[in-house]
């Protein structure tokens, strides 16, 4: 399968910093993939160069197969954008906006904006800063999805929105991705989001891609062991995989990635009194991962995989 998003040693420097180092990132056509990390990894100033919006210092970036500094209007159209804080002129109304956006593009799915307006009660002669932010939200990814884009991008869509405004609108983004085809790239901060709608994550860390891999792959690879042991351990653990590791008295915990037979046979040298093997979910892992680990682990790279 093609790739909708190529980039190729992607790089960016603010003050002397490399933000952003050496990306090679690669999405491919019809899936949903999470661009993931701390504050400051480098997710948005990534999205910003992928659309265009900031230079590259070095390397090069595609989107469905245009390289994005000479980017036809024709591709352009092809790519829908939500970004942090749902950027709109506020002081427009609902009509306005759509008014404004639509002559850039060719195609224009009217119903589909009245049906997110009347579904969430939206009126369209309300100005967009009387709006909650989380109709503002759904008006952002209304336009945004309204000329039927093959490629659409979203950073962070659903911060500052509470529980329920946020469920709606991952909803809504769930039902966009039913249409075969279209290709999804989002960042975000809240893991249970990522995890009912991604299908492939990327976490950065320090401008570096250290995980590309499957949603499922990332958060099944990853387990919590504690261990009760007779008398407290006299040495750090030591064993492959091993993310961290904490004990209190008698009692030892250790987060392993790929856990099997060579760490069964470790912990049963330790002589443990009991041992339980915990899964994580998709938040947790991302936590033991991005604080015990700052190489990168082959298991959680997609040449590694064969995928």
């Amino acid at each position: 399968m093609a790739n909708a998003i190529v980039t190729d040693r992607l790089t960016k420097y603010f003050g002397g910093r490399r933000v952003v180092n050496g990306l090679n990132l690669q999405v491919r056509e019809g899936s949903v993939y999470a661009l993931l990390g701390r504050n400051g990894a480098g997710k948005s100033t990534t999205i910003r160069m992928l659309l265009g919006l900031l230079k590259p210092d070095f390397g090069t970036a595609e989107l469905l197969g245009e390289e994005v500094s000479q980017i036809t209007p024709a591709t352009r159209a092809q790519i829908g954008w939500v970004g942090e804080g749902h950027p709109l002129y506020r002081w427009m109304t609902v009509d306005g906006a759509i008014r404004f956006v639509r002559p850039f593009y060719q195609q224009w799915n009217g119903e589909f904006v009245d049906q997110v307006l009347d579904h969430f009660d939206i009126p369209k002669k309300k100005r967009l800063s009387k709006l909650s932010n989380g109709q503002r939200a759904q008006v952002s990814l209304a336009l945004a999805v309204a000329p039927d884009p093959k490629l659409l991008i979203l950073d962070d869509p659903t911060i500052g929105l509470d529980a329920v405004v946020r469920r709606d609108f991952l909803e809504s983004i769930i039902q966009i991705i039913q249409q075969q085809g279209r290709t999804i790239l989002f960042s975000s901060h809240i893991l249970s989001d990522v995890d009912r709608v991604a299908d492939h994550i990327g976490i950065l860390s320090e401008g570096v891609l250290r995980v590309d891999c499957p949603t499922e792959h990332f958060r099944e690879s990853i387990r919590k062991v504690v261990v009760e042991l007779s008398e407290p351990l006299q040495e750090p653990p030591a064993c492959p995989g091993l993310l961290s590791s904490s004990a209190s008295g008698e009692r030892v915990e250790l987060v392993i990635v790929n856990y099997g037979d060579e760490h069964r046979a470790y912990i049963d040298s330790l002589s443990p009194r009991s041992m339980d093997v915990l899964e994580f979910n998709l938040e947790d892992a991302f936590v033991a991962y991005t604080r015990g680990r700052k190489g990168t682990m082959p298991v959680f790279r997609r040449e590694a995989m064969h995928v």
